[in-house]
């Protein structure tokens, strides 16, 4: 007889230098951005359309959640009773707190990849920026909760956004930086940096969102009231052009 003691125990395998599945998961949604997707055109039943409404107000939930704690000091219990249901349903549509982390920053990915994806060389510069800049000032204003996310995410030191940054926004940020530098060799812009030009754009349109509580405690206003939203975007529009401006 074989002495079971004696047999070789075989460690599992690992697989070596792939992102964790939340981070691959987050890749693919990047790579995505701008697609048109499949089209469902099949009426759903009151059934499917509860769980869709259920579904949306979970990722809703967490996200407001996330945004104010962080995900370590985010619980489940805190984003059922966020979204007013059991954390049994929550857990049957997510089936941990990090699971649903990862659903709510894809979801945000696709939001704030979306306007730089838009950028192409065939238009006018100054249209271009112009349409970035508003487009980034509406979603600091509609989903402030997303860039304050990102934030966190950041200052935790990416653990699961570091395969985007370095794979598919990489792409397209490199692709839109060499945009900028086409309209700068065709005498369009000033010679300005092309990758410091789109640091500025970010950093300036989603402090409206990340320092929402100071800007209102200062200026009075937030990008909510119409009259502070177009005062806001014209006075960024005209200090990014003034400074890319051919001269």
């Amino acid at each position: 007889m074989t002495d079971p003691a004696s047999k070789t125990v075989k460690a599992p395998r690992k697989a070596a230098g792939k992102p964790a599945s939340g981070a691959r998961k987050l890749v693919k949604a990047a790579q995505t951005v701008g697609d048109a997707g499949p089209v469902d055109n099949f009426p759903k039943g009151r059934r499917a359309q509860a769980g869709e409404a259920r579904k949306a107000a979970i990722l809703k939930a967490a996200l407001a959640v996330f945004a104010r704690q962080g995900l370590d000091g985010t619980s489940v219990e805190a984003i059922a009773q966020a979204a007013g249901i059991s954390k049994a349903n929550l857990l049957y549509y997510h089936p941990s707190k990090e699971a649903l982390y990862v659903a709510v920053l894809e979801q945000g990915l696709s939001l704030w990849l979306a306007p730089l994806s838009r950028f192409t060389a065939e238009e006018d510069p100054a249209d271009a920026i112009a349409a970035l800049i508003g487009a980034k000032l509406v979603l600091s204003r509609d989903h402030p909760e997303v860039s304050r996310l990102f934030a966190l995410e950041m200052l935790r030191g990416a653990p699961l956004l570091k395969p985007v940054l370095s794979g598919p926004l990489k792409a397209v940020f490199d692709a839109k930086c060499a945009v900028v530098q086409s309209w700068i060799d065709a005498g369009k812009l000033f010679r300005v940096d092309p990758p410091h030009l789109i640091f500025s754009i970010w950093a300036l349109t989603q402090h409206y969102a990340d320092f929402a509580v100071q800007v209102r405690a200062l200026a009075g206003k937030s990008l909510s009231d119409k009259a502070f939203m177009d005062e806001t975007q014209a006075a960024l529009t005209a200090l990014v052009l003034d400074g890319v401006r051919p001269r």
